[in-house]
């Protein structure tokens, strides 16, 4: 089956599933697609189970689509500009030492908290899955979604500074985390532990490279909307910063991710105010609205459909769910210990640390890099893990988090 064939039935079954959520169970779109996908696919294997072949038709579908591609090199550049394309600068600034270390110090910590548990229960289990698998596991768990809880917050009432910090900090240390985890993945295909050196340069090429050409790539697109006023014209210039700068940044080997949000950042901030009217700023936001609303609805689906790949043994599962706890308690490490060190002057908050770490979702991107590793055993171990923390991420906290800011705002 061709690209085009598999696009048309990932929309259809997108717009189908968008439809049923809407008019029946009416949960956020993100959560309510991927419920229905989730419950379709244990259908299918359970009709696999009693001799029927509809499971296994699905699963050689599913194997034809290349997840971690369709992910990191296709919809995680929009996604990101777009999310970036509403953070407001200055209230970025002003949190901006809380952000930047959530998003680096807080990601690291995380990687080292989760790989170490990891390894401990792959040695009870006795899955045997190396250290250096379980730091990937750690690097690519680490980074938290924000798309699929900023509605849910705004609806609950959170404060502004708390909704920057969760913007902020997401929206960077998803970059992060992929080079965190890059940086990991050429010790494995080494098959050698890198010098401290190379691997401080690797993530400072990777780093702050990215945000250089996102700044300059930005930069050159902003002169280009100052000389034009033709909301048509200004929306396909976005449109090729995204795509052809994302393609040029994974080409030179600079963060595609950091230089989208950073780029979006530019464009969203002293683009919307200097170079746009308001008629070109109104058609760009529905139409980068649009974007994210349906790239999110089909990724939110290809991850309820992805447990037909998963390996399902009781070792799996249950290191699935002892994973779970795990990446919670890191998380709130992470953030006690950021919010603890940096508002000591203005009082340290236990309900924003509540918060920034329940609402620590993790979407596509942690399935598409557990995916990227090399096929083997470990492989499956790491999936099995991904794939339990993301579904329980996203269903059980992405319901409960509105709750969880209403009692700690009350």
């Amino acid at each position: 089956m061709g690209v085009l064939e598999i696009a048309a039935l990932l929309i259809t079954a997108t717009a189908l599933f968008s439809y049923a959520n809407h008019r029946w169970l009416r949960m956020p779109t993100t959560i309510g697609v991927m419920l229905i996908a989730l419950v379709l696919s244990l259908g299918l294997l359970g009709l696999t189970e009693l001799g029927f072949e509809t499971g296994a038709l699905a699963k050689r579908l599913l194997e034809s689509v290349d997840f971690d591609r369709t992910v990191l090199e296709g919809m995680l550049g929009f996604l990101l500009f777009a999310g970036a394309l509403h953070v407001d600068i200055d209230d970025l600034l002003a949190e901006k030492w809380v952000v930047g270390t959530l998003a680096t110090v807080g990601v690291v910590l995380s990687t080292f908290l989760v790989g170490g548990a990891t390894w401990g229960i792959s040695a009870a289990l006795g899955l045997g899955l190396p250290v250096v698998y379980c730091l990937l596991f750690g690097a690519l768990i680490s980074p938290t979604d924000p798309i699929a809880v900023l509605a849910i917050m705004k609806g609950a009432g959170a404060p502004r500074s708390l909704e920057t910090k969760v913007g902020g900090e997401s929206l960077f240390n998803d970059g992060v985390g992929v080079v965190v985890f890059l940086v990991l993945l050429e010790t494995l295909s080494v098959g050698a532990q890198p010098s401290v050196s190379h691997v401080l340069e690797f993530f400072a090429f990777e780093a702050v490279g990215g945000a250089l050409f996102g700044l300059a790539a930005g930069w050159a697109c902003y002169r280009l909307l100052m000389s034009v006023d033709n909301y048509q014209v200004e929306i396909l210039l976005t449109l090729a910063l995204v795509m052809g700068g994302y393609t040029l940044a994974h080409a030179i080997h600079v963060s595609g991710p950091i230089a989208m949000v950073v780029a979006g950042l530019l464009i969203g901030n002293r683009g919307r105010r200097l170079a746009m009217s308001d008629t070109t700023r109104e058609h760009l936001d529905t139409f980068w609205e649009l974007v994210d609303e349906i790239l999110n609805a089909a990724l939110f689906v290809l991850i309820g459909l992805e447990v037909l790949l998963v390996p399902k043994t009781p070792a799996h599962l249950v290191a699935g769910l002892l994973a779970i706890p795990v990446t919670l308690l890191a998380r709130l490490a992470g953030v006690a210990g950021t919010l603890g060190v940096l508002q000591r002057g203005r009082g340290f908050s236990w309900g924003d640390t509540w918060i920034l770490t329940w609402r620590g979702l993790r979407g596509g991107i942690p399935v598409a890099l557990a995916l990227s590793l090399p096929r083997g055993d470990a492989r499956s171990t790491v999936i099995a893990l991904a794939y339990a923390v993301v579904v329980f991420s996203i269903v059980v906290q992405g319901l409960t988090i509105g709750r969880v800011i209403r009692r700690s705002v009350a």
